[in-house]
């Protein structure tokens, strides 16, 4: 791809990444590869154009295009998933997924009030209660994990919890879960205490939008997602709101302008819209079925090599796999180092009931979403994992021999 910029030293750069990205084998779950007409979009000179404020309610002039790549997008959004604008709305300025859930804890709370989430031990996210995270300081957090035997969410502690702690908003949705998650379960629960049910599918948007994993919208009060991992867009969020007597989408609209953030980035927002319209296309659905198919695959493989797969495999585009073996293999930076070395991005994840450090914990999350848009089949991602083994092996071995 030939970089027209006249700046030699960022030039020099871009250019080096995209040789990467071109010659490395991409695994991380929260990436993928946008389109080139994805990329002409974000480039395009909707970067110039300052838009606060919203459809028809802008404060600047100028903004009959803005106003029509905003609200396309926002279409598209409610087609792709089904939803009917008049019991739905959808918010497309967040910048991303912190400042999405930043602003429906803004809109709904008040400091000090209580929020539950998946532990990020666990699969949860920084911004679902966790304690270095605004979500965990200007809130009480409290949060549930998985049970120590299946790895699965133990709905039994998850309501046990939601009544002893009385929660205002339950969030059900995950980075490093890989299965399927009972979305109508999280609602009675939510029901029981009288709490919002947000639900964060940053991971598996692209999955629901190609119906290759259960929505959540049946159940959720509200949703919010990014755009850039198995949606294949650019960098950007949703937030997507149930229309009734609450008022919500009007409240978290408030949240993200003014309250957080002044104008959006209009060139993301374009980049959206093509990329959901892209999603549109029947053939988005082949891509999420066979995104589910290839992690599968991935973790099939790596149980048949004597691995440890957390859950016992996946119902989604991410798998948890346990390289550190009690010590028998090797840590998940060491494992992530090594691959790197050879062609292979991944990166360390907790496992749970992980006794090592965050930093430098017992796994690896892997994602099949970035290669499968490269075309990759099963066939390609039990290769990958014949190869990974390998090298994990050899790099145990010689790491015994330095000792």
């Amino acid at each position: 791809m030939k970089i027209n910029i006249k700046d030699k030293e960022v030039k020099k750069i871009i250019e080096a990444e995209t040789l990467r990205q071109k010659k490395m084998i991409t695994l991380i779950a929260s990436e993928n590869y946008t389109s080139h007409d994805v990329d002409a979009a974000v480039g395009s000179c909707l970067a110039n154009k300052y838009s606060e404020g919203y459809p028809g309610k802008r404060y600047y002039k100028g903004q009959v295009n803005a106003d029509k790549i905003e609200t396309l997008a926002q279409t598209r959004a409610l087609k792709l998933f089904g939803l009917n604008k008049s019991k739905w709305s959808v918010n497309v300025q967040a910048l991303s997924g912190s400042p999405m859930n930043t602003a429906v804890y803004f809109a709904l709370l008040n400091p000090g009030d209580t929020i539950m989430g998946l532990a990020l031990s666990a699969g949860g996210h920084l911004t679902h209660g966790h304690k270095v995270s605004f979500s965990g300081k200007y809130f009480n957090a409290v949060q549930f994990g998985v049970d120590p035997k299946t790895e699965d969410i133990d709905y039994k502690e998850v309501e046990a919890m939601a009544l002893k702690n009385k929660p205002k908003i339950i969030v059900a949705g995950f980075t490093a879960y890989p299965r399927v998650v009972n979305w109508k379960k999280f609602r009675e629960i939510a029901d029981k205490v009288g709490a919002y049910l947000l639900v964060d599918m940053s991971h598996i948007a692209g999955l629901v939008a190609g119906k290759a994993y259960p929505a959540p919208f049946p159940y959720a009060d509200i949703v919010t997602t990014t755009t850039h991992k198995t949606l294949r867009g650019p960098r950007g969020s949703m937030i997507f709101c149930k229309l009734d007597d609450r008022k919500l989408g009007e409240k978290i609209d408030k949240a993200v302008f003014p309250g957080l953030q002044g104008g959006p980035h209009m060139n993301n927002i374009a980049g959206l819209a093509v990329a959901l319209g892209e999603a549109l296309d029947p053939k988005f659905k082949t891509y999420a079925k066979q995104v589910v198919k290839n992690a599968k695959a991935m973790a099939n493989q790596f149980k048949k090599l004597g691995y440890k797969v957390v859950s016992g495999g996946t119902d989604s585009h991410l798998l948890l796999v346990d390289v550190w073996m009690d010590g028998k293999g090797l840590t998940g930076e060491q494992a992530a180092t090594v691959l790197e070395q050879n062609g292979i991005v991944v990166n360390k994840n907790t496992v749970p009931g992980d006794r090592r450090p965050p930093a430098d914990p017992s796994g690896l999350r892997l994602g099949s979403a970035a290669e499968t848009t490269r075309g990759w089949k099963e066939k390609q991602f039990i290769a990958c994992v014949n190869k990974m083994d390998k090298i994990l092996k050899a790099e145990t071995i010689r790491l015994l021999k330095i000792k």
